[in-house]
């Protein structure tokens, strides 16, 4: 069994040349026939990520036309959030420098390796340790409320920094040392986890509420308009920061679950980690006034929701889809709404041609299946000897014409004709034995003659219509008629001859 095995995954640490990050594309062929019946997993997301990838200013373009529509974001909170202008946060004119504040720029100033650094993947490396040794404890009463043991968390820090290996599982380190460590992780970066340029979209998204019949808003929260926004939000965060905050929620989210032993439901952790996640840096709570509330709310919406918050819209991934596999780019999700109706109406077109041409087919083996009789009732006619009964059939062959036998069109075209004898045997015999006068014409005004049409066929035509027209059943109904009267011509004819002879 051949098999090469790997994964999917964006390297965003350090930039490649040009300013752009490398993408790590492995993959997985099994040849095993055992196998092949099972689901094949492919990442719904994947030519986001790879629009987002290649294609960074029209992916953000993208997420930001459908974020607009879902929240009001006036001319310079929208320049913030696409980072042409510097954000203006809340206490940024406040010249008020208390304790507090000049405590926690003191401790950013202290930059290491992983605290207090710009947030880069080989931070998330080492401290996605601490998170995966929380997932395996999150039954410790007051996680991430109680705190450690100060000694144990500078020597956790120092070998963080340090890039060591650790063994958390060793029993040297407790449960709440690891926690506080990662809240001070967070605590120390240089902006919030959603950065600074989102601040404000945050607190529109806290005011998205429902509609009643009369189109008022209400005070009931419009959790899927707050979902589908913060989707679009995540979609453009740095990779680090967007990373990060994925495998924070997750953990925050397993933690809520066990709050029977550990007591910490989902508001209680929002009370603990929005401050480090959305508040922006150098506030403090007396900065955010009424938004406080609004900012813990919201981080508490995002822990019990964040197994919806990291898939893309759909439209999103249809819009990324077609730009690599369709001709045509659907920019919102009203756009896809025009998919269904093209569809059915380019194929109506189609099947009206094919039945024409059908119909056109038909008409011509008919006709051709006629001539072919009337010539072969002719050349019977014409080689019997001269005699009263062979002028009188030819009388009769004038009161059939072949122009009008069913499938043929009379002429109506001002191309140049041949000349017409005055009989209609003289007809049938140009036609039958391939002799006909070709005369050069008169004058270009010259008209033809028109075609001696019988009373008994202008009946026919009147009652079936036009040829062309005319339907399948109608045609076959006509060469069985034009048929069997052949065939009883050609008997009787015979019979007369036999007896004659």
């Amino acid at each position: 069994m051949g098999r090469r095995s790997g994964r999917y995954e964006m390297a965003a640490g350090a930039p490649a040349s040009g300013g752009r990050r490398d993408a790590i594309c492995n993959f997985v062929i099994c040849n095993d026939s055992s196998l092949r019946s099972q689901p094949i997993i492919f990442n719904p997301d994947f030519f986001v990520e790879k629009l987002r990838h290649e294609k960074p200013e029209v992916f953000t373009e993208l997420v930001v036309s459908n974020i607009t529509r879902l929240i009001d974001l006036p001319g310079a909170e929208l320049a913030q959030l696409m980072g042409e202008e510097d954000p203006k946060l809340p206490g940024a004119n406040n010249t008020a420098s208390g304790f507090f504040r000049s405590l926690m720029s003191l401790k950013r100033k202290e930059k290491g390796v992983v605290f207090g650094s710009p947030l880069t993947e080989e931070g998330i490396a080492q401290v996605s340790q601490l998170i995966e040794y929380l997932h395996k404890n999150l039954r410790a009463e007051g996680l991430f409320r109680v705190p450690g043991n100060s000694i144990r968390q500078q020597i956790l820090k120092d070998a963080l920094n340090s890039g060591t290996d650790i063994d958390l599982d060793s029993g040297e380190f407790h449960s709440n040392d690891v926690a506080t460590l990662l809240k001070m992780f967070l605590g120390e970066l240089p902006e919030p986890l959603l950065t600074h340029k989102h601040f404000h979209a945050h607190l529109k998204i806290a005011d998205l509420t429902l509609f009643d019949e009369k189109g008022n808003k209400t005070s009931t929260p419009d959790k899927e308009r707050q979902i589908e926004a913060l989707q679009l939000l995540f979609l453009i965060l740095p990779a680090p920061n967007r990373s990060l905050l994925k495998l924070l929620l997750d953990l925050l989210y397993q933690t809520a679950k066990k709050q029977d032993k550990n007591k910490m439901s989902a508001h209680n952790l929002a009370l603990m980690f929005a401050p480090h996640i959305l508040w922006p840096r150098n506030v403090t709570a007396n900065d955010l006034q009424e938004n406080i509330t609004k900012l813990n709310n919201g981080v508490t919406f995002m822990i019990k929701h964040s197994q919806k918050l990291f898939k893309a819209p759909v439209y999103i991934r249809e819009c990324a889809r077609l730009h690599y596999l369709g001709s045509r780019a659907h920019t919102s999700k009203d756009d896809l709404d025009l998919l269904t109706s093209s569809g059915s109406k380019e194929l109506q077109p189609l099947k009206s041609q094919k039945r024409s041409r059908l119909d056109s087919c038909h008409q011509e083996e008919t006709q051709q299946r006629t001539e072919e009789a009337l010539k072969e009732l002719f050349l019977h006619v014409h080689n019997m000897p001269d005699s009263a009964k062979k002028k009188k059939l030819i009388r009769q062959f004038n009161k059939h014409p072949a122009a009008l036998t069913p499938g043929t069109d009379v002429p109506t075209s001002p191309a140049p004709r041949r000349t017409r004898s005055r009989s209609f045997s003289g007809l049938i015999k140009r036609k039958v034995l391939g002799t006909p006068v070709i005369l050069e014409r008169k004058s270009r005004d010259s008209t033809p003659e028109p075609v001696r049409v019988s009373k008994e066929n202008v009946q026919l035509l009147q009652k079936c219509g036009s040829p062309a027209h005319m339907s399948q059943a109608k045609l076959k109904s006509l060469e069985g008629q034009k048929e069997g009267s052949c065939r009883r011509m050609r008997a009787r004819l015979l019979s007369k001859d036999s007896s004659s002879l």
